[in-house]
């Protein structure tokens, strides 16, 4: 459950869609983890995550996904940057 922004530097408040910008994260989780309180499998299950950036935050720096670290905040020029 979305709670506050997913910059670990901001404390804003999560409490409408319409504000900030929401993002799904599609991550592939290995079978020996455990899944939603669920027994370990041998089978590798798709876990959606969703992540909310507040309107200050979201004007100025977006989420990527990094594998095996997870999801990092990233300025907008160096994510411009990667892209080009």
């Amino acid at each position: 459950m979305l709670s506050k922004c997913a910059n670990p530097g901001c404390f804003s408040s999560f409490r409408y869609l319409h504000e900030g910008k929401l993002f799904r994260v599609e991550t592939l989780v290995d079978g020996s983890e455990e899944l939603f309180g669920t027994e370990p499998s041998k089978a590798n299950h798709r876990r959606l995550e969703f992540f909310w950036l507040c309107s200050d935050c979201a004007s100025k720096m977006t989420l990527r996904f990094e594998k095996g670290v997870g999801v990092a905040i990233m300025p907008f020029t160096e994510a411009q940057a990667n892209a080009a």
